[in-house]
């Protein structure tokens, strides 16, 4: 049979180990449970928006004129305002009739491209230039710079239009937000989020399962039945 000193050591720590991992192994569940029980097309915010309708175009620029001003490695024909847009080598916008190059849009354009995706009903409030995010910004890793447009809404909405190519981008609201929280307690990514491999989710993941093997062994040292079954023995 274990010794008392052993069975006291293990309780003691499988007792240090649960309260060390409570509170992880509780926002593990309470994640879970808001991933479980929210819809992901809600959590996209695809409640705001609307159908975008494709956009026909004729007359267009061909290839070859496009080619004789760039050497051409990608190229995508794209719908900004009504207007059609080449979109060339991924950093290039230029108009697909006149074959004049874009630098960038303007306020007035970014307010038009959210309106072709954000239902009407929902008013917006403010718009602003944005050049520089962090690392924990709900805009995080997309093209910059950006025009964010708030609207007067109780989940507090976000629509952000890129500068550069006249591209909707996302759109941004509170269940979203707590969306991106309780996944960032989830992963244990605390920098990009989407991270299952960083050494504090593996550590507090080994951790689990030894408190798990430590209530096993405790119940096994502790077990009346269990040291009947040995005495008979």
């Amino acid at each position: 049979m274990v010794k008392r000193k052993t069975a006291v050591f293990i309780r003691k720590a499988h007792r240090y180990l649960g309260i060390f991992l409570g509170i992880q192994f509780l926002m593990w569940t309470i994640s879970g449970l808001y991933f479980s029980w929210t819809n992901i097309e809600e959590i996209h915010g695809d409640q705001f928006k609307k159908e975008v309708q494709p956009v026909a175009h004729k007359d267009l620029l061909g290839l070859d004129a496009v080619s004789s001003k760039f050497e051409v490695t990608s190229l995508e024909l794209r719908t900004i305002t009504d207007q059609p847009y080449y979109w060339i080598n991924d950093s290039i916008l230029m108009d697909a009739k006149s074959g004049i190059v874009k630098a960038k849009i303007s306020q007035d354009e970014a307010l038009k491209v959210a309106s072709e995706y954000i239902k009407e009903n929902i008013e917006v409030v403010s718009v602003d230039l944005i050049t520089e995010v962090g690392k924990h910004h709900e805009y995080r890793e997309r093209p910059l710079p950006a025009y964010v447009i708030s609207y007067n809404h109780p989940e507090d909405i976000k629509a952000y239009v890129s500068t550069v190519d006249g591209s909707f981008q996302r759109v941004r609201h509170r269940s979203w937000r707590w969306f991106d929280f309780l996944w960032m307690t989830h992963t244990m990514d605390y920098e990009g989020r989407d991270n299952f491999n960083t050494i504090v989710l593996r550590v507090f993941s080994l951790l689990g399962l030894i408190t798990v093997l430590s209530g096993f062994t405790l119940w096994y040292v502790s077990s009346s039945t269990i040291r009947k079954i040995l005495k008979n023995k």
